[in-house]
């Protein structure tokens, strides 16, 4: 039976596309922190992800990484490792969305929420897996959406919902595939959240009208998707791995 207290003391996390304040990413790194982890920060965002960093506390650090960019994943992870001494646990949280009509998305569009959302976590995986089998196992958690579950309808379209369904069969492939090394990899499938992840495209109005159809009546919070990342990257999930976990509040009941 596991005893109470910090559920990641001495691990070392990294959390990507964790510079906004009222982001999942940092409410994440906040939480790993609560619990004892050492986490690094990774944004393109350099100074905003210092500025959160800083937030944590000591033992805590920042790096710029432009996640598309195979060599930049691989040295930002180096340089946590460094900082660190070693990696446990990664969170995959830098994603973009757009909710661009089909015939409207340019080749560019399509390219850039590929690269960031899909890409991104590959590059990510491809370069903490290493690290993760020199420390004797760990978990990474990637960051999907309901759009890649129902086609998106919310605000992401064609391009945003096909990257996150490859997100979910990324993580099912990298699960059974990193399995023997100890490392377990899960995604998680938010629904609406009350931040600012569409930069002030999804108005007040937009996201009461959304709430409104979630059967328990409001948004979910940043903070209330950390609590997943949480239990995914503690022993609390430890005979978890290839999951896809749906945090929408019911909206998607299978």
């Amino acid at each position: 039976m596991m005893q109470p207290g910090p559920l990641l003391a001495d691990k070392r996390a990294i959390v990507t596309g964790s510079a906004t304040a009222s982001g999942i990413g940092f409410a994440a790194a906040r939480l790993f922190a609560d619990h004892g982890a050492r986490v690094v920060l990774l944004d393109h965002d350099i100074a905003e992800a210092e500025a959160r960093a800083a937030e944590l506390g000591d033992g805590h650090a920042a790096f710029g990484c432009d996640v598309r960019e195979r060599a930049a994943c691989e040295q930002a992870v180096a340089k946590a490792a460094e900082r660190l001494g070693g990696v446990d646990i990664l969170v995959n949280n830098a994603g973009l969305v757009f909710g661009t009509p089909l015939m409207e998305v340019s080749d560019a569009e399509y390219d850039e929420i590929m690269a960031v959302n899909l890409k991104g976590s590959f590059n990510m995986a491809r370069a903490t897996a290493p690290m993760m089998k020199q420390a004797g196992g760990g978990a990474m958690v990637l960051m999907s959406s309901i759009a890649g579950e129902n086609g998106g309808g919310v605000f992401g379209r064609s391009h945003y919902a096909a990257s996150k369904a490859g997100i979910m069969g990324l993580a099912k492939a990298l699960a059974r595939e990193l399995a023997p090394d100890a490392i377990r990899v899960n995604a998680i499938a938010p629904g609406p959240i009350d931040n600012d992840f569409t930069k002030g495209a999804m108005t007040r109005e937009i996201k009461d009208s959304i709430a409104a159809s979630v059967p328990l009546g409001r948004l979910g919070t940043s903070d209330e998707i950390a609590g997943v990342c949480l239990f995914l990257a503690s022993p609390l999930s430890s005979f978890v791995t290839g999951a896809v976990i749906d945090a929408n509040g019911g909206l998607l009941i299978h």
